[in-house]
């Protein structure tokens, strides 16, 4: 059926999100792990010390860079090696086809039939793909890997996705004391909502409701926030 046969109201509805482009993943836990660590660490030190919201910024801040730089790092060098990982088995896999050719259409044809095709039609759509090495190497990689050689997830959008997000999620806490707070309450207002905002737009690309993951968020990050400003009344200067 050609795109002309195909009616205006399937093809409008029809569409996909991108799932395999390698920014969802780091850019949600970017922004949730800067959010809730950053919102932890200013609830530990707001609950474990007396010097007053200057010294509570200055925590606040080192958190956002380092942890921002640190999740940047590690997306790369995550993204990279999995990267890496499929380059090398799609590389095998183009070195058989090379090597043997006949198998290798064979092996297509069979993993065609486990999926329902008449074995004369399998054998057809194999030997059609192998009349074109590189279509060969693409079913071949899609059937056997699981990912297509042409959408590899990129470490640089990873990396960049994961460091925007955490800072951005990050600076949520902090918010309130550059604007001169002086106790932890409106960055609790300020954290717990934005927590809820953020697990409701995620229900956006998944098949939670919007106040299921809006409260999981909030609960999972009040949560990680009261046990650190526990652990900062118990180990701060009052705690003797």
């Amino acid at each position: 059926m050609t795109d002309a046969q195909v009616s205006a109201e399937h093809s409008g509805d029809h569409t996909h999100r991108d799932v395999t482009g390698g920014w969802l993943r780091p850019a949600v836990f970017g922004a949730m792990d800067g959010l809730v660590s950053n919102f932890a660490l200013i609830a530990g030190m707001d609950g474990g010390t007396e010097s007053g919201s200057k010294f509570i910024i200055l925590a606040g801040l080192a958190g956002l860079a380092a942890g921002a730089f640190s999740m940047a790092a590690g997306e790369y060098t995550s993204v990279a090696s999995q990267r890496e990982l499929a380059r090398a088995e799609i590389e095998v896999e183009r070195r058989e086809i090379q090597r043997h050719p006949g198998d290798e259409e064979r092996e297509l044809s069979a993993t065609y039939q486990q999926k329902g095709l008449d074995p004369d039609l399998a054998d057809q759509v194999a030997k059609q793909f192998h009349a074109n090495p590189d279509q060969a190497l693409e079913e071949h990689v899609r059937e056997e890997l699981g990912i297509d050689l042409n959408d590899l997830p990129s470490p640089v959008v990873a990396a960049a996705s994961s460091f925007i997000c955490f800072a951005v999620g990050a600076m949520v806490p902090l918010l309130p004391y550059l604007l001169g707070a002086g106790n932890v309450i409106p960055a609790l207002i300020m954290s717990l909502t934005a927590l809820f905002i953020c697990g409701a737009v995620v229900s956006r690309v998944t098949s939670r409701t919007w106040w299921y993951s809006g409260l999981r968020q909030l609960l999972l990050g009040g949560a990680a926030a009261a046990l650190t400003y526990a652990v900062g009344t118990l180990v701060g200067p009052g705690a003797g």
